[in-house]
C-alpha cells in the first residue's frame, strides 16, 4: 500500500506563490516555471557573489558590488533573462552562471 508523500511546497507557501495569478493552462504553468527559474537563479547567483565579497573583505582586499548587467540563460523551460550583479575588482568568477 503506498502513502501519499507530503509536498515538498507547502501549501501555504504555493498560495502565495499563486497569489494573483491565473494559472489555467500548461502554458501559464510554464510561464510560472520560468518565472520562478529566474528569480531563484538570482538569488543563488547574488548569494555567491556575497559569499565572494565576504571573503575578499576577510583577507583585506577592497572590493564590492558594482551595478549589474544581463545575461540570458538557456532553461529546459527556454530562454531565462538574468540581472547578474558584478563586483567592482571583476575577481568574481560565478559557479552557477559562469561568464562568457
Amino acid at each position: 500500500m503506498s502513502r501519499r508523500k507530503k509536498p515538498v511546497i507547502p501549501d501555504d507557501v504555493l498560495e502565495q506563490v499563486l497569489a494573483g495569478r491565473v494559472v489555467r493552462t500548461i502554458s501559464d504553468v510554464a510561464v510560472l516555471l520560468g518565472d520562478m527559474k529566474k528569480v531563484l537563479t538570482e538569488r543563488l547567483h547574488n548569494a555567491e557573489l556575497d559569499y565572494h565579497l565576504d571573503g575578499e573583505a576577510m583577507v583585506s582586499r577592497p572590493n564590492c558590488g558594482n551595478g549589474d548587467g544581463q545575461k540570458t540563460v538557456l532553461t529546459d523551460a527556454g530562454r531565462v533573462r538574468l540581472d547578474i550583479l558584478r563586483d567592482r575588482a571583476g575577481t568574481f568568477d560565478p559557479q552557477l552562471i559562469a561568464h562568457d
